[in-house]
């Protein structure tokens, strides 16, 4: 697995992708994130834009995010049909945030990317502070428990989990078929970027 733009883009252009939009995530999202009126979304590490586009499906405006253009292309062309979707090349862990939306958003999703921040703490602190009041932070990863040897490398053991929901007021967490689905609340004035 790559960790630099023009690595992860060759995973992308090679047709590569990762695991797709569970029906049980699905159904967390729709339970536990619902899109208030005028709300809006942001999806990081978008990749091929499954998750940004089902997102739109549900009522938000959605930024999806990847600092691989190579993502970005195969999401542009593969979520064509997706309505109210903006893609943005962006890396959330080294560059500005001024190209997000400047009135914040109700929805920060992190699906199967937030293993490969190496600065966890500070990224999330800098996303949540995006969050409007009443907002949720949303993470889904693997976990090393459900994970087969060779693909521990992409999953979070029990601690790194632990060490995610810090500073947050309300934690509650899920399985969605293997996987550990965070959904993080607290007031976005808590944090600071």
């Amino acid at each position: 697995m790559g960790h630099t733009p023009a690595e992860w883009s060759e995973h992308y252009n090679d047709g590569r992708g990762f695991r797709r939009l569970g029906d049980e995530e699905k159904r967390l999202f729709v339970e536990h994130a619902p899109a208030p009126e005028g709300g809006r979304a942001l999806d990081v590490g978008c990749g091929t834009g499954e998750t940004a586009a089902y997102l739109a499906s549900l009522g938000y405006t959605v930024d999806g995010v990847d600092f691989a253009e190579g993502a970005l292309v195969r999401a542009r062309a593969e979520q064509a049909e997706a309505e109210g979707v903006r893609w943005l090349c962006l890396d959330v862990e080294h560059d500005d945030l001024d190209d997000l939306a400047e009135d914040g958003y109700d929805l920060v999703v992190l699906r199967l990317s937030v293993v490969f921040i190496r600065d966890r703490a500070r990224v999330l602190r800098r996303l949540a502070a995006r969050l409007r009041e009443g907002g949720v932070l949303v993470i889904i990863t693997p976990v090393v428990g459900h994970t087969a040897e060779e693909r521990r490398h992409v999953a979070l053991d029990e601690n790194e989990l632990a060490a995610l929901t810090d500073g947050f007021e309300q934690v509650k967490r899920f399985d969605a078929e293997g996987l550990a689905v965070l959904v993080l609340r607290g007031p976005a004035g808590s944090f600071s970027a």
